[in-house]
């Protein structure tokens, strides 16, 4: 990764293994994985942009902005954002994402497809009020490019192209587009659904985008999240 840091003229990391059986060493290597590519960089003037989440940066109800950091008492131990700043005679800025989709993959809400395909039925908690934040992986692809052009350290982006999207619609969509039924399950019966995916499906995960979209010059353009989860593929797996 050194080797590969040094060679290129920026670099944007990416990665992260997605195993939530091993969750914890899975955040430990990607901090390793950060710390390396910004070995590589330190005092050489190219940016390094890392991938950070945009979900639970604030409390519930709150709209996360870009001017929010994160907490200190940050609940998770992936911690991207936090490594990349902390990273000495290195320009770092962070691409915060929601849940990016297309109709293969829908970030957290993939494991939400397998779910309701394993089990027969779409869920969503209570009245399915709470929303997440969301936005087209060519919207993101496209930001990333703006955000190296801009080549500004220090910065904070969304790629967020929908602020919130109800829980319940998303739990619809999903039904419609693996053809199951749609039902409400309480936050008790969530986990027996869910599974580990439970911590998070009860909880507000919006975000805006306004200043990213201001400073760079991005409009989204690509399809909405309830329409990609409408077409699902049904080949699609976490």
């Amino acid at each position: 990764m050194r080797k590969g840091a040094d060679a290129a003229d920026a670099v944007i990391h990416l990665a992260f293994i997605h195993d939530w059986s091993n969750f914890v060493e899975n955040c430990r290597i990607d901090g390793q994985a950060i710390a390396a590519l910004g070995s590589a960089l330190a005092g050489s003037g190219k940016l390094l942009i890392v991938t950070g989440g945009a979900a639970l940066l604030v409390g519930p109800g709150q709209m996360a902005t870009e001017d929010d950091d994160v907490p200190p008492d940050f609940p998770f131990p992936r911690v991207s954002e936090q490594t990349a700043f902390a990273l000495k005679d290195v320009r770092a800025s962070v691409m915060r994402l929601p849940q990016v989709h297309d109709t293969t993959k829908q970030g957290l809400l993939t494991y939400a497809v397998a779910a309701a395909h394993e089990k027969g039925v779409s869920a969503y908690v209570g009245e399915g009020r709470n929303r997440w934040a969301a936005a087209h992986v060519s919207d993101v692809a496209r930001l990333y490019r703006l955000a190296l052009e801009k080549n500004e350290s220090g910065a904070k982006y969304h790629a967020v192209a929908e602020e919130g999207v109800p829980m319940r619609d998303i739990a619809e969509a999903i039904g419609r587009g693996l053809k199951v039924p749609v039902k409400s399950i309480s936050a008790e019966d969530s986990a027996a659904h869910f599974g580990w995916l439970a911590m998070f499906f009860d909880h507000d995960l919006i975000a805006s985008s306004a200043q990213t979209r201001d400073k760079l010059g991005w409009t989204p353009t690509g399809p909405g999240l309830i329409a990609d989860l409408e077409h699902l593929q049904a080949s699609a797996t976490p």
